[in-house]
């Protein structure tokens, strides 16, 4: 089915401005692919802006992101999100983000659009995606001291719902539309999918930690900072007691993007390892310099720059994406 000038401008222009580093990836697959990896992206970013609006009371939020929800599992739920636009597009100070959610009813159109499988595939996992974004109101609400879920278990299952079942949604996704996309079983791809996904963003969680400290925000688990002695709200304050806690959760990042490189190596098709493996590679170097900056992470935002990013996607595709030549260049970026 040949794609509506609507559907051309959200999957070319409007991708292209809330994902700089997932669009570079999205543009690396097959036409049939991208499509509904596209849409899945924006639909999950405008969800997470509206969660995202601090300056909306944490409850109308939540109505929101009900709503919004809702819209996405209905057949016929468009105009139920034209009021959320007068109130949550005048807030947004970005303006890619701005433009998502003036749009947000035509990524719904194309939703219905699109085949049935592929449209099924993106509710399953934006009811996950949109449950994590509920936990996160549930968690921190409105603005104030720092608060932190319970148990590293609640962590571990916030991690999937926000990430990890998008590693399963991609190997869905490229496994209906791509004849040689692995050679590995699906059974055997959805869990290192899963847990891939789920190490990316723990890297986020990692790599955010302070502005996240500094807005209410605390990630790490309650259970594991009372065994420091710790309390949310004192994390900055000391930073060198919290470290065991940091490092721990470094680790497990590590282990999700091992989980990761496995699941590059078992792609056959070049360009879906080309893209698989390019989120691998910068989160290696991420964590690199998350380990160089030491207490120091919490006082600015490490980021890997630009620069560095253009270079390992010239090698991805100098090298044609070979397995060699990835698993080499992700032992390089990491520690």
């Amino acid at each position: 089915m040949k794609r509506s000038a609507s559907a051309e401008q959200l999957l070319g222009p409007v991708l292209r401005s809330v994902s700089r580093s997932f669009y570079i990836s999205i543009r690396l697959l097959p036409m049939r692919v991208r499509e509904p990896v596209g849409l899945a992206y924006l639909l999950a970013r405008a969800t997470d802006t509206l969660a995202d609006t601090f300056e909306v009371p944490a409850s109308v939020r939540k109505e929101a992101l009900q709503t919004v929800a809702a819209a996405i599992q209905s057949d016929d739920a468009v105009g139920g999100t034209l009021d959320l636009q007068k109130t949550f597009v005048p807030l947004q100070s970005n303006e890619a983000e701005r433009t998502l959610i003036g749009l947000l009813p035509e990524c719904l159109r194309a939703l219905a659009q699109i085949s049935s499988a592929d449209r099924d595939d993106i509710r399953v996992v934006l009811a996950k995606i949109t449950r994590a974004q509920a936990m996160d109101l549930e968690w921190f609400g409105d603005a104030g001291q720092a608060k932190a879920p319970s148990t590293a278990a609640d962590l571990h299952l916030y991690t999937y719902l926000i990430a990890g079942c998008v590693g399963e949604f991609w190997t869905q996704i490229c496994s209906r539309h791509v004849g040689n996309f692995s050679k590995s079983a699906q059974d055997q791809m959805l869990p290192l999918g899963k847990r891939y996904g789920q190490g990316l963003q723990l890297i986020n969680i990692l790599r955010d930690a302070g502005d996240d400290l500094r807005g209410g925000r605390c990630y790490f688990p309650a259970e594991e900072l009372h065994a420091h002695s710790l309390e949310p709200s004192e994390i900055l304050e000391k930073p060198t007691q919290f470290l065991p806690v940091y490092a721990r959760w470094l680790e497990e990042a590590e282990r999700g993007l091992k989980a990761g490189m496995q699941y590059v190596e078992a792609v056959e098709n070049r360009r879906i390892r080309g893209a698989t493996a390019l989120p691998a590679l910068i989160g290696a170097r991420t964590l690199a310099l998350l380990h160089e900056a030491g207490a120091a992470v919490f006082e600015r935002r490490i980021k890997v720059p630009r620069r560095e990013t253009k270079r390992m996607i010239g090698s991805v595709a100098m090298s044609l994406a070979s397995k060699r030549s990835l698993d080499r260049m992700f032992q390089r970026l990491s520690r």
